[in-house]
């Protein structure tokens, strides 16, 4: 069977279409405040420590062991997070509180991680 293809041959440009796109568009900026949060959950650990602080505050450490991670690879990610704007701290004492600061993170992360992988099994 041979390759399929999918592209436009034609020269008609549907003005009509491309117009109603255009003023639905929101501006540049938007795509690009889109792309940093979604940058944020491209990794593994962030989305781990992320989903935990969905479920309530926690400290390095508690997050260091929950996760088995040294604390030092938790305060590198949680630092990433504070700069993105998705989480924030809280000091009581000697002891820094994370959660999270961003109400659209728990939205994002309500998704089934085992839906998720079956969806990438529907595109086949």
């Amino acid at each position: 069977m041979g390759k399929e293809k999918y592209s436009c041959d034609c020269d008609v440009i549907h003005e009509d279409v491309v117009a109603r796109v255009r003023a639905a568009m929101p501006a540049g900026d938007s795509f690009y405040a889109l792309a940093n949060l979604y940058k944020m959950f491209a990794d593994n650990t962030r989305i781990k420590i992320l989903w935990a602080l969905t479920c309530e505050s926690m400290c390095v450490c508690d997050l260091a062991v929950l996760l088995s991670m040294t604390k030092s690879a938790i305060s590198h990610q949680l630092k990433t997070l504070r700069l993105s704007g998705l989480v924030k701290y809280d000091k009581q004492g000697k002891e820094v509180y994370y959660y999270l600061a961003d109400s659209r993170v728990k939205g994002v992360l309500q998704m089934d991680p085992a839906a998720a992988r079956q969806g990438d099994n529907d595109k086949e």
